[in-house]
């Protein structure tokens, strides 16, 4: 085993580094999110012809540029943070185990369950919160399900990468307790997660940092990021079809100002919470079954 990775810690905390290595990774991640977010947007405002940059409108053009730009900046990232800490970059997505791509299917039914009970729930009990205006389909519809369902995933996936598989683990090596290592990575990524998306209003920030805390929980648990990744691509493919279709064939736009959340975001914070829950049923099951066999084993073995 490298001597990069701390056999002995569970995943998010074993990464062992010198204390500086952290200290320039976690801004140069960082700023490498923030330049290749402007780089990509410049492109797509000279493509659209718009005057400003960035935009609450989501046109085709700008949702490819912020897909492909957070896949980018998770690759190059990801090969960086490797090098610096001289790991496997397998290591980075989980530990002790190869990924599975099992995983990925179990997890991302059961999200799929959890992210439409809350859409619902929320179209029920909050449909104001929803902006839904209407079924409808036109050549803007078509265009962004299109970019939706092709670059949406990369986009999950590279932010689950950066903040769940890079930055958590990288600000958890300051701290050699295991517990409140993990609590240090957690925290940490979780704000940097909510603070770039930008959001000036306070049910928003929340939800965003509750999301960070929840997929962060899913990663520590199951010992990589299948579990997060899953989670995160459903629940960003079924909220923008939704909200892409029942658009009334207009570009629909997603305001993060002051008084754009409220407190329906309880609901899609609980199913946050419910989702930890399940991944803890999961693996917990899979470890007692594991446990099992191998008793059995044993058992068999000494007679």
């Amino acid at each position: 085993m490298s001597k990069g990775l701390r056999a002995n810690r569970r995943y998010g905390a074993h990464l062992g580094m010198e204390w500086w290595k952290p200290a320039l990774l976690v801004p140069g991640i960082l700023i490498l999110f923030l330049g290749m977010q402007l780089a990509f947007y410049a492109v797509s405002s000279l493509i659209d012809g718009r005057d400003q940059m960035f935009t609450s409108e989501m046109a085709p053009t700008t949702q490819l540029a912020n897909n492909l730009s957070v896949a980018a900046t998770a690759l190059i990232a990801l090969v960086v943070t490797a090098r610096a800490v001289q790991v496997p970059w397998r290591s980075l997505l989980s530990f002790k185990r190869s990924l599975d791509l099992r995983r990925f299917a179990v997890y991302g039914a059961l999200s799929t369950v959890l992210i439409a009970a809350g859409a619902v729930t929320t179209a029920l009990i909050a449909p104001e919160s929803t902006q839904w205006a209407g079924f409808g389909i036109t050549g803007t519809t078509v265009a962004l399900l299109a970019v939706t369902v092709l670059t949406a995933p990369l986009q999950s996936a590279g932010e689950e990468v950066i903040f769940r598989g890079l930055i958590m683990p990288a600000t958890a090596s300051w701290v050699r307790a295991v517990c409140p290592a993990l609590g240090l990575g957690i925290a940490v990524s979780s704000i940097l997660f909510a603070l770039v998306h930008g959001s000036a209003d306070p049910w928003l920030f929340a939800y965003y940092v509750v999301f960070g805390v929840s997929t962060a929980t899913m990663a520590v648990l199951s010992r990589g990021l299948e579990a997060p990744i899953a989670f995160h691509v459903v629940n960003n493919l079924i909220t923008s079809i939704l909200n892409i279709t029942l658009a009334n064939g207009q570009s629909p736009t997603f305001e993060r100002s002051a008084g754009a959340g409220g407190p329906s975001y309880l609901i899609l914070m609980a199913v946050n919470v419910a989702a930890v829950g399940v991944i803890w049923w999961r693996e917990h099951s899979r470890e007692a079954e594991r446990w099992a066999k191998d008793r059995q084993k044993t058992t068999v073995g000494q007679r």
